[in-house]
């Protein structure tokens, strides 16, 4: 693990539900009480997905709980928030999307120096039968790695 970056919570479910083709970094807008619970690691990336609103790119459905002690000024925990990256990458991302069967799924939470980053994957849907292949792959690996120790 490369020094400075705190993983704060994973989306491990996107890899299995999606093929990544491409992988982006974008920064995100929070408020303090947010920025708090994300420190007890108190987040959930499953079901969320980024999009795009009046062409600025929000993180839709992702889940920070709430912070105890922010009591009357704390946030609502699926709220809409704001990803930050440059027009040049944006423009790029909305082109990309326009492809048939291409969603932005969030795979990471993280500190990096400080600031809370999101690692975006541009990702196309698997099919049933691609889910199975992996699920079968994944087994014969660890019976192979089973072998291998005994």
């Amino acid at each position: 693990m490369t020094s400075g970056i705190k993983i704060i919570s994973e989306n491990r479910k996107a890899r299995f539900n999606y093929e990544i083709l491409e992988r982006v970094e974008a920064g995100i807008v929070l408020k303090g009480s947010e920025v708090k619970s994300l420190r007890e690691g108190k987040a959930q990336l499953v079901d969320s997905y980024a999009g795009f609103i009046k062409g600025e790119l929000w993180l839709l459905s992702a889940h920070i709980a709430k912070y105890p002690a922010a009591n009357q000024f704390n946030h609502e925990e699926t709220r809409e928030r704001k990803l930050l990256m440059h027009r040049r990458e944006l423009d790029k991302l909305v082109s990309r999307l326009q492809e048939k069967g291409l969603s932005l799924v969030p795979l990471k939470l993280y500190f990096k120096k400080g600031r809370v980053k999101v690692e975006l994957g541009l990702g196309r849907g698997k099919k049933i039968y691609d889910k199975r292949d992996t699920k079968k792959k994944r087994e014969s690996e660890r019976e192979i790695s089973r072998m291998m120790k005994r």
